[in-house]
């Protein structure tokens, strides 16, 4: 069995980093939802979508 070696060689894929934080929110928001199923406003609401929007159009 190999192991990495100790030190600053850890590779960080900032991408699914950030994928796994929104999965992590939207299960939060599914644990915490009331109703069965979260709506798909909730959901967007949870991975700010329109926030992203506005933040590509210079809003």
């Amino acid at each position: 069995m190999r192991v990495a070696p100790v030190g600053g060689t850890a590779v960080q894929d900032h991408v699914a980093l950030a994928e796994i934080e929104l999965c992590g929110e939207l299960i939060i928001a599914a644990s915490a939802a009331g109703e069965e199923r979260l709506s798909l406003a909730s959901i967007d609401e949870v991975l700010r979508v329109g926030e992203e929007r506005d933040g590509r159009d210079g809003r």
